[in-house]
């Protein structure tokens, strides 16, 4: 581990002398920090001479109070240098290298007295930025009521975007000019909680792309007790402000000296193979604060939910049409629907296919009493998350689940009611622990309970983190759905698996689904600040087998199910379809059971967003390659360089591919398997069907 650290402090004698300029490790990213006329911080960006953002506004309006947005003087600045490589707990690589210069500047408000820092760091890759509040006389606890970051762009970039909403961030992106953003325009169905705080309100993380060939995301890094960042857009002066969640009165954040806020941050480059590359988010996160991580392991599961989604199938709730009140009802004396998917039976099934096929776990969704009267409900006490439903035995499913090496996953929907889960998480935990759970899936689907918070705000914020941090101490892994979406503190909290957090591929099941180019943005954007439980592996494409007439289906190719293996990095990985849906091809099954979830190294071989994507990665202590190239809705022909394989080795390459007449629409289950030997010469070219993709499996031969 190598670490350098410089220090270079210096004070400024007069109130004119208030520019700051800063360049990156390699001088391609320049920073300009600078106090305007009226005494407000601004922040410039540059990238190899070309400007990125131009001076932009930084501060805070303040609740019954002088504001934090202008009337400073700049009183020292220092700044340093850094240089580290650390080991994640797992990842996309082994070791990720931490070099940045940062520039802290020191600020007093003339009048009022009151002190604020912000703390640059410069990267190779682009920039992150913090206020940081020290404690002090003049300022102690404050509420904020806007943040007023803004991001001044330099034109009408090609932009991919989402709505802002600060209770759901399940919507496909649009790709539009910057100036042709309307949330309005934004389809909301199948979003139970779709609510719009602006007409040109976007969610970060958002993506652009410059006439001049530069990619800039815009995101922020270690949100752990503070809103999410949303953005406002301005439509003709091309400018991005900070929009946060408020709660019920109006306040955005409740803040008490000493403290600070996330980095925000701005990644740019003019490679987008760099831009997915990028480890500047993790790297702007605090180190690991689990001591003892041997608990936590990335697996592979399957489970009992994919047949929730899809027609005439199950149901999550035992009972049907009962108005149920938690603490009053006789559960055993209710009429089963025979349709309830979680019951001893079943559960069984899928245990006997994980145990056969070497997956992990098994999630088992709809396990617990409950689910007959909560949607939509907005009820306080819905789940008591120990009293399983009368088909369920869980004494015995835990037995035999043991029996065959396998963990059930427990599953935990507070169905929005967080009040109510946090007076029974210590209750649910020890019921966990009681029956050799290890790993839990939360839910937070609907409005939120305190009734007058969001998703999104600080109360939720702080909540997702106390929770992380809760199962961290009774050594429970956790793969969190309808969160906040994250933002690199898998690093700090490693046990935080992965998050939903966007759109998934159960929208495929039952609404008009994920346009083919959905997955190829996904890495851009949401995938940037964590690993994401997308579910994939659903080899029955189309809802028709289930519904005659039904026509939902998944919008790819079996072939491009498998690439998203690769492709959407998780260490949690599902595979989400039946049993006996995979049964009926286990040949492309194979891959699905060869392909490794943690990794040494990863290559960027092919990407443009919402085009195409190609990953290779490199098994995690094993010579072992895999390969995913996926397209959006036009065919393409994936050109696969294999120069990154060891130079003196012949690997067998198991090619896993679209058929010649595959389609996602017309026939999207035709898939070809291929065997061949190649080397670090080979350069295949494989063809991808509109919608498809392909899957390589790549191992040295003895």
């Amino acid at each position: 581990m190598k670490r350098i650290k410089a220090l270079f402090i210096f004070f400024c004698l007069f109130i004119g002398i208030n520019a700051q300029s800063i360049l990156s490790p390699d001088g391609n990213v320049k920073l300009i920090f600078q106090l305007d006329e009226i005494g407000c911080p601004t922040y410039a960006l540059q990238y190899k001479n070309i400007d990125v953002i131009k001076a932009s506004k930084m501060g805070f309006a303040i609740k019954n109070e002088a504001g934090l947005q202008n009337g400073f003087t700049l009183l020292s600045s220092q700044t340093s240098t850094f240089d580290e490589t650390w080991k994640p707990v797992w990842g996309e690589v082994s070791e990720i290298r931490d070099q940045h210069n940062e520039l802290l500047v020191n600020l007093v408000q003339t009048g009022t007295n009151r002190y604020m820092q912000i703390r640059f760091r410069i990267f190779n890759d682009g920039i992150g930025f913090r206020y940081e509040f020290e404690k002090q006389d003049k300022l102690g606890y404050f509420k904020i009521q806007e943040e007023l970051t803004n991001f001044n762009l330099t034109g009408d970039h090609k932009t991919f975007w989402i709505p802002g909403n600060f209770d759901s961030n399940e919507y496909y992106y649009t790709t539009s000019n910057f100036s042709e953003i309307n949330a309005n325009k934004a389809d909301g169905s199948g979003i139970g909680t779709h609510k719009l705080f602006s007409s040109t309100g976007v969610q970060s993380p958002i993506l652009m792309k410059t006439d001049k060939g530069l990619y800039i995301l815009i995101f922020e890094a270690g949100a752990l007790d503070y809103p999410a960042m949303h953005l406002d857009a301005n439509l003709k002066n091309y400018t991005l402000t900070s929009a946060l969640a408020p709660d019920a009165y109006g306040t955005k954040a409740y803040m008490q000296t000493p403290c600070k806020t996330p980095w925000r941050t701005v990644l740019v480059t003019d490679k987008a193979t760099e831009l997915l590359d990028s480890k500047t988010i993790l790297n702007l996160n605090e180190p690991c604060k689990i001591k003892n991580t041997d608990f936590i392991h990335p697996q592979k599961y399957i489970g009992i939910w994919w047949e929730m989604h899809v027609p005439n199938k199950s149901s999550w709730n035992y009972a049907d049409g009962y108005n149920i009140k938690l603490k009053d009802t006789d559960w055993n004396a209710l009429k089963p629907n025979g349709r309830h998917g979680a019951n001893t039976e079943n559960t069984k099934r899928y245990i006997d296919f994980a145990a056969q096929h070497g997956f992990n776990g098994v999630l088992v969704e709809g396990w617990n009493i409950g689910w007959e009267d909560w949607a939509g409900n907005w009820k306080e006490e819905v789940f008591d998350f120990v009293t399983p439903y009368p088909d369920f035995n869980i004494e015995e499913l835990s037995q035999y689940a043991k029996s065959k090496g396998v963990k059930l996953i427990m599953h935990h929907e507070t169905s929005g009611a967080v009040t109510n889960y946090e007076r029974r998480i210590d209750d649910a935990i020890d019921f966990m622990k009681k029956y050799g759970y290890d790993a839990v899936k939360t839910g937070y689907v609907g409005w939120i309970i305190p009734r007058g918070e969001e998703h999104d705000g600080q109360w939720m914020a702080q909540h997702y983190t106390r929770t992380i941090e809760k199962f961290a101490k009774n050594r429970i892994m956790i793969d969190q759905h309808e969160p906040t979406r994250p933002t690199g503190q898998h690093r700090t909290y490693p046990n935080l698996m992965a998050c939903e957090a966007a759109r998934g591929n159960e929208f495929n099941a039952w609404s008009i689904g994920n346009p083919p180019e959905h997955e190829t943005i996904l890495p851009f954007t949401r995938l940037m600040g964590g690993p994401m439980d997308y579910t994939p592996g659903i080899f029955e494409i189309k809802m028709d087998y289930y519904q005659k007439g039904n026509l939902c289906q998944v919008h790819t190719t079996l072939a491009k199910q498998l690439a998203l293996y690769v492709t959407l990095y998780s260490p949690l990985q599902m595979a989400a379809d039946l049993p006996e849906n995979y049964e009926k091809h286990m040949d492309a099954f194979q891959f699905i059971k060869d392909v490794a979830i943690d990794w040494d190294d990863t290559k960027i071989l092919e990407a443009e967003p919402g085009d195409y994507i190609c990953i290779a990665r490199k098994a995690k202590g094993s010579n072992n390659w895999f390969v995913g190239s996926i397209t959006d809705e036009n065919a393409r022909t994936s050109i696969i360089d294999l120069s990154f394989l060891d130079k003196n080795k012949t690997y067998d390459a198991i090619i896993y591919k679209d058929a010649k007449d595959a389609d996602w629409q017309s026939n999207p289950m035709a898939y070809n398997i291929e065997n061949k030997k190649v080397n670090s010469k080979t350069t295949l070219k494989i063809n991808l069907a509109k919608g498809g993709g392909c899957a390589i499996s790549l191992r040295p031969r003895p």
